[in-house]
């Protein structure tokens, strides 16, 4: 496993290949070619580039016609990138002043769940509230199960995918955790259906609609002053 571990982290330690992963962050999958523009370098580089990634499992290929498209290997990835984000900013004896783009520290996407200080106000009202218990890995509390049904969040199909069901995923921007797994998919599955959010086409920034500030205050109790 040391040895395993080891070469993982070789593979990403390269900035282009770093650049790679974090572009497929927002969980959509792009050429070798759109992904050699975000790396900077010559498209038969990220060919290679890709190639160790892939090797490594940190990403996968679906071949359509012509064209291979890239996206990360499974919700793990993304975990692991978001919390080597978080170490990279290191110690420090100072306050944290994130240096996140304001659009992407106020609400952004996470692979496939929701991150940013909305995911993090989310995933601590959802403490507050008593619907999660446990502290890394989460499960839902007997209220929590049935709120998250009245919310419109499909519980079952959650507990029925081969992944983690619900666990802390410390956000780079915030330094805390939000509300990663299955359940944290659902939870931004709901939102971008309801449109209490909306996803940019080009990055991973999620905007909160008057709609949706509306539907969580009323709902969840956030946004009152």
């Amino acid at each position: 496993m040391d040895v395993e571990t080891a070469a993982v982290a070789a593979a990403i330690s390269e900035p282009a290949r770093v650049r790679m992963l974090n572009c497929l962050m927002d969980g959509c999958a792009r050429t070798s070619t759109e992904l050699a523009v975000v790396a900077g370098v010559t498209p038969s580089t990220a060919s290679v580039h890709l190639k160790r990634l892939a090797t490594h499992r940190l990403v996968k290929v679906l071949a359509q016609g012509k064209h291979r498209y890239y996206s990360l290997a499974d919700p793990s990835v993304a975990a692991a990138l978001e919390a080597l984000s978080v170490v990279a900013g290191g110690p420090s004896s100072h306050a944290f002043v994130p240096k996140t783009p304001h659009r992407l520290r106020a609400a952004r996407t996470c692979y496939d769940h929701m991150a940013g200080t909305l995911g993090v106000e989310l995933h601590d009202r959802f403490h507050a509230l008593g619907w999660l218990s446990g502290s890394l890995d989460y499960e839902l509390t007997p209220t929590g199960v049935t709120a998250f049904v009245q919310l419109g969040v499909d519980v079952k199909a959650a507990r029925e995918q081969r992944r983690r069901f619900a666990y802390a995923c410390v956000d780079w921007s915030e330094r805390r955790p939000h509300l990663g797994g299955a359940m944290g998919a659902a939870v931004l599955k709901l939102a971008l259906k309801r449109q209490w959010v909306t996803q940019d086409l080009d990055s991973r920034a999620l905007s909160i609609t008057k709609a949706g500030k509306r539907q969580i205050s009323a709902r969840l109790g956030l946004f009152q002053s």
